[in-house]
């Protein structure tokens, strides 16, 4: 099996963890997005229909301190959104 982790070389931050097997064949099987994710492919010839790029985008971005979100293409500003965690339940 093959992991692969890219982190930012100024900060330090893990950016994106995959990782692949192979088959029982052997085989190399797909990529497997633990944090980050795959780049966009979309083939119209196969699909007739595809995610609308202006929806939001939740990226788990983890540091040395903290599990993070991170979520692109808001449709309002981010004072409008209201975030909480219940310590009961963290």
């Amino acid at each position: 099996s093959e992991l692969v982790e890219e982190y930012d070389g100024k900060t330090g931050e893990l950016l994106l963890r995959k990782r692949r097997g192979k088959s029982t064949v052997g085989r190399e099987q797909e990529w497997e997005y633990l944090i980050g994710e795959a780049p966009a492919k979309w083939n119209p010839e196969q699909g007739l229909m595809k995610e609308s790029s202006q929806n939001p985008i939740f990226i788990r971005q983890d540091t040395r301190d903290a599990f993070q979100w991170r979520i692109r293409n808001l449709p309002y500003p981010s004072d409008v959104y209201q975030v909480s965690i219940e310590e009961a339940e963290r």
